[in-house]
């Protein structure tokens, strides 16, 4: 075995399974030891739903040394390795008998059937990409930049933020910058995915409860709330909170106190809240699906994160440095970008934003086998390329929505303040000639088509012709340009 091998077996016991199956990528993390079965069954502790994959098709053994095991699958599993021969790389494809184990390196691509699947390092936040997780993001884009810009001066300020944005964003990214650049930076970051767990769950894990709370809680445990004390606590997926939570979260932010669950006293906390969603709030608010008083509370100001499709400048910078760290990560050299493999990724529409453009990447550096990618290891969808924009329409800077989040009742004065030596006022009046801008440069981009103008910012077209009447733009006529 190499010595790049030995070093990439030295990282077992922090390892993730990446299956990428039916156009998308699922991540499963690994034991230290034991055995993972893979199948098309949904009894396999990694179940895979791809036809060409068995019902039970594979076991991997974690060790060390880490193996394969096929169980007779009827498309049959095959390795996928390197072999240097002099100057050049040969990639080899070998197949190991039934019932027989194949060693594997972390890194190694192998297909069950037409699924490919990976043993990655599982990423955490010393592996984590500029532009996703920790580190510093890449920002790039005139819009992006000032965002962030205004994102630093709202930092200093103690009040609440919502994060809006499409899937994939980087609501994350920009929530843990704003952590780390505010006093509380010293502090934990605590995130919780409001969508991820049921109600009873999500109760516990936010609040905590104490011993004998319920049958299994033989012991008392604090919540996330508790446990961000003097720092941050991002609430992803706010739009989805139950709204037996949302009356208990609100109690929370008024009273600065958390009641565990089974508790009889509430506890005093000091946390700062981010909360992100995908929701247009103001809207739930509306349809009563959202409670009033507790977007008011939240809402502190807001800022929108444009979808990467209107950051185009960002696509190269943030795709070399996925390559760069996926590539570390199988112990290879980053790869090298053909012209042709750049000008695919612009030209893609990335409705998973961020997320999506990593896992092309991680796939990508896996299916290459050599130190240039081409346009044919990325497996784009042709389907979801950028229409062309109209011949009369101008370059204009990627939008950007930063402003605080729309108040559905005369009660948007109490939405929030920043600190008196900044002024409410002007920081205001700030986000609204930003936003103002972003409209009409986004109407000149689409040569005044209101559903494309929308569909580039990311908003709902009637939350769009909204804004058009907020700010005095007058609504183009069709036909007309």
């Amino acid at each position: 075995m190499t010595a790049a091998k030995s070093t990439r077996n030295d990282v077992q016991g922090a390892l993730e399974l990446a299956v990428f199956a039916g156009g998308r990528v699922t991540r499963h993390p690994l034991p230290a030891e034991g055995r993972v079965s893979l199948g098309r069954s949904p009894e396999n502790d990694v179940p895979i739903d791809d036809s060409s994959v068995s019902r039970r098709h594979a076991i991997i053994h974690l060790g060390p040394p880490i193996a394969i095991e096929d169980l007779g699958s009827a498309n049959g599993t095959r390795l996928r390795r390197e072999r240097s021969a002099g100057p050049t790389t040969k990639l080899l494809e070998l197949q190991p008998e039934q019932g027989k184990t194949m060693e594997l390196s972390v890194g190694d691509a192998v297909n069950l059937g037409s699924t490919l699947i990976v043993i990655l390092p599982r990423e955490g936040a010393a592996s984590a990409a500029p532009g996703q997780g920790q580190g510093q993001p890449i920002v790039l884009d005139p819009a992006m930049e000032r965002l962030y810009a205004l994102a630093e001066r709202v930092a200093g300020a103690p009040i609440s933020v919502i994060l809006l944005g499409e899937t994939g964003a980087g609501k994350e990214v920009l929530a843990e910058h704003i952590h780390r650049r505010s006093p509380r930076a010293q502090g934990p970051f605590v995130r919780l995915n409001c969508a991820a767990l049921s109600e009873s769950l999500l109760e516990s894990e936010l609040f905590g409860h104490e011993r004998g709370a319920f049958t299994s809680a033989v012991q008392a445990k604090p919540g996330l709330l508790e446990t961000a004390e003097k720092g941050t606590v991002l609430l992803d997926e706010v739009g989805e909170l139950p709204p037996s939570i949302q009356v208990k979260l609100l109690r929370v932010l008024e009273e600065r106190k958390v009641m565990r669950v089974g508790g009889l006293s509430p506890r005093p906390i000091d946390v700062r809240f981010i909360s992100a969603t995908n929701r247009d709030l103001a809207a739930e608010v509306k349809r009563g699906a959202f409670r009033e008083d507790l977007f008011f509370r939240l809402n502190g100001i807001a800022l929108t994160i444009p979808p990467l499709r209107a950051r185009i400048a960002e696509i190269a910078p943030l795709a070399r440095a996925l390559a760069d760290r996926t590539a570390g990560a199988l112990g290879r050299p980053a790869p090298a970008f053909a012209p042709e493999t750049l000008a695919a990724l612009e030209a893609h529409r990335w409705p998973g934003n961020i997320r999506e453009l990593r896992n092309v990447i991680e796939r990508a550096v896996v299916l290459s086998g050599g130190d240039t990618l081409l346009p044919e290891h990325l497996l784009l969808d042709a389907a979801a390329a950028l229409p062309p924009a109209p011949a009369e329409a101008r370059p204009a800077a990627a939008p950007v929505e930063a402003r605080p989040a729309a108040v559905p009742t005369e009660a948007a004065a109490t939405a929030g303040s920043v600190p008196p030596a900044e002024g409410a006022s002007g920081l205001r009046g700030e986000l609204d000639a930003f936003e103002r801008r972003r409209i009409v440069d986004a109407l000149e981009q689409c040569a005044g088509n209101q559903t494309q103008a929308a569909a580039l910012l990311g908003m709902p077209r009637r939350t769009f012709v909204a804004r058009l009447s907020a700010y005095g733009i007058p609504r183009p006529r069709k036909g007309k340009r």
